[in-house]
């Protein structure tokens, strides 16, 4: 026994940080998925195929949303509870919730475990990891907290019983605030198309979830200091990027999602209509999921622009996924600085590191492959056209939820893949590809250097 223990420590000694991270995260899948087959999660007589619990499983870890069942329909108040727990669990992230419980028991945070924590956030270093986490979970638990009691005693004019009510509070902050996606309305926000305030509530808690927990941590620290303080303090070049980044994306997303259907979708609503419409729209691609409307009444170009939108994804050490905010901003100066004749880069008066120009780049080209590669063999499989396969590849890959109801009709093959894409998604390009990562072996000798026509 003792010595089968310590073979099981040497193997995981022999792990990295992301190796390890990853098996965690599959640990979860697994733990997710028995906890969503047992009976009392499940209405009675209700029977749900293994690849389907274990789909909702992977989508809820991902935070994504995608589902092949009804969730109001298919669950018991249980299941519902536990789905939000795994929720929970999939938006602060597995090393999150791991370093809670050590500092609960006392266990000391040691250098493996803070490179876990550091990949799993995003990080760049170690400083502060543990102080990174603490305040991620106060924020966020605060949060929750003030948008479960303002949604719940809200609902008490839409349903029977303070029960369903303070229910559909709770899980709707946790599945908003997580990006989750997920509903037990059984229509999604739609029954709130009208409701303009349960509108920009889920809104606040979706770009909170979204914009990424080193930025509500500053900004937390900021308002929160004295006000002859406050002159002193410097917002930090990630927190101005990912920022304007964000809210700019949200504004082009918002005129885009309108103007693409103005003669269309939105022509006969009035002009509050179709702000609240678009608007939400265009905060729910930012990794959201909830939906104030069917996606499939808007035209195909729409719906491509869309999935443009869901493939950029949320920003940095957030609840979302895709390639990222930073990632898309950086790619995007790099090439204009290059057209420019430009050397370095620079926003906001300081350079960036060519490291994460190289990165943000590698991380486009990856992704986009990935995408159109996935996209690629849906279409080989499955009868459906390629701009509901897009969309829904790149809804998996951008955990963001959002269909045109092909989820519950893909074949099982289909489903692993989308699974596959909603994990590398939630976990990032980056951790992914540093599976493959050999250690760096110093190079004896050096080639002869030739130049390559390009373009």
């Amino acid at each position: 026994m003792f010595k089968k223990s310590k073979y099981q420590r040497n193997i995981l000694n022999q792990l990295s940080p992301v190796q390890l991270l990853l098996l965690f995260y599959g640990i979860a899948v697994v733990f997710s998925t028995i906890l969503l087959s047992l009976p009392i999660a499940h209405k009675p007589d209700v029977s749900i195929p293994f690849i389907d619990i274990m789909f909702t499983a992977v989508s809820a870890i991902s935070v994504t949303g995608l589902s092949t069942i009804t969730i109001v329909d298919s669950f018991s108040t249980t299941g519902i509870i536990f789905l939000a727990i795994i929720m929970q669990l999939g938006a602060v992230g597995i090393m999150a919730i791991g370093t809670l419980i050590w500092l609960v028991l006392g266990k000391r945070i040691g250098f493996k475990e803070r490179s876990m924590i550091m990949t799993d956030q995003n990080q760049t270093h170690f400083d502060g990891m543990v102080r990174l986490i603490k305040g991620i979970i106060y924020v966020l638990l605060i949060i929750e907290l003030i948008g479960f009691l303002i949604l719940g005693t809200y609902f008490l004019q839409y349903f029977p019983t303070a029960k369903e009510a303070y229910l559909q509070g709770f899980f709707g902050t946790i599945s908003a605030i997580s990006n989750g996606g997920f509903d037990i309305t059984g229509q999604s926000l739609i029954l709130f198309k009208d409701d303009y305030f349960v509108q920009f509530i889920n809104i606040l808690l979706i770009i909170f979830g979204a914009i990424g927990f080193p930025v509500l941590i500053e900004l937390k620290e900021y308002l929160f200091r004295k006000r002859t303080e406050k002159n002193l303090f410097h917002f930090s070049l990630f927190t101005k990027v990912t920022t304007f980044t964000f809210f700019v994306l949200i504004v082009i997303g918002a005129l885009g999602i309108y103007l693409l259907d103005m003669n269309a979708f939105f022509k006969d609503l009035t002009w509050h209509e179709s702000l609240f419409y678009a608007f939400f729209q265009s905060v729910t691609t930012r990794s959201g999921g909830l939906a104030t409307m069917d996606v499939s009444l808007l035209t195909e170009t729409n719906q491509l622009f869309m999935s443009g939108l869901m493939f950029i994804g949320a920003s940095p050490s957030s609840a979302g996924g895709g390639i990222r905010t930073t990632t898309f901003a950086l790619a995007i100066i790099f090439v204009f600085t290059y057209i420019r004749g430009g050397n370095s880069v620079r926003i906001f008066n300081r350079e960036v590191y060519n490291e994460d120009l190289i990165k943000a780049v590698s991380i486009t080209l990856f992704a986009i492959t990935l995408v159109i590669f996935s996209t690629l063999i849906l279409t080989a499989i499955e009868p459906f056209s390629l701009e509901e396969i897009i969309f829904e590849v790149t809804s998996a890959f951008g955990t963001v939820g959002l269909s045109l109801g092909i989820t519950s009709e893909l074949s099982n093959i289909s489903k692993v893949l989308i699974m596959l894409l909603m994990f590398i998604g939630r976990i990032g390009i980056v951790t992914f590809l540093l599976i493959f990562k050999r250690k760096k072996k110093k190079a004896k000798y050096h080639f002869p250097k030739e130049r390559i026509i390009i373009g």
